[in-house]
């Protein structure tokens, strides 16, 4: 669970410590082939969402959109296959990547070690009950149009095929 340092006047912590392989919240967020952990909510005032994502096999997401977020991503650990708008790039540990708003995108683990990836979400809007939402069924989000547009996203096709 995530430690607190020290308040600002407005009794917000100062400093939030989330250590390795943690969540925010000491919760387990399963997603079928990766797992997701919280490491910064919007609740902590900032406007952002980021979640570190555990791959222990291939896949990802189906192909969307955000009406309202840039999705911003880091790899941290294995490779990472991605398309945003017409472009595709091969992301490599150290490797960032932005998917503006309204821009379709798509990606997908790759590599066969296992992988981590940073995601970060700003402004953070509807990410975080989206994510609650869909690790009820330890499964990727499946492909229902009303789920995802309730929360601010479009679904628009299948994830990446990755062999």
């Amino acid at each position: 669970m995530g430690t607190s340092f020290g308040t600002q006047n407005n009794n917000n912590p100062l400093a939030l410590l989330v250590a390795a392989g943690e969540d925010q919240f000491g919760e387990h967020r399963g997603l079928g082939i990766s797992a997701i952990s919280f490491k910064l909510t919007s609740q902590d005032g900032n406007g952002i969402f980021i979640i570190e994502n555990t791959f222990r096999e291939k896949g990802g997401p189906a192909r969307h959109l955000h009406h309202n977020q840039d999705e911003w991503f880091y790899a941290v650990e294995g490779e990472f296959i991605f398309e945003v708008g017409q472009e595709r790039f091969r992301l490599k540990p150290g490797d960032s990547l932005l998917a503006p708003r309204k821009v379709p995108h798509v990606w997908a683990y790759a590599g066969s070690t296992g992988g981590r990836i940073l995601i970060a979400f700003t402004p953070a809007g509807k990410m975080e009950a989206f994510f609650r939402e869909v690790t009820k069924a330890n499964a990727m989000p499946p492909q229902d149009p009303e789920l995802w547009r309730a929360h601010d996203m479009e679904l628009l096709g299948p994830p990446l095929s990755v062999e």
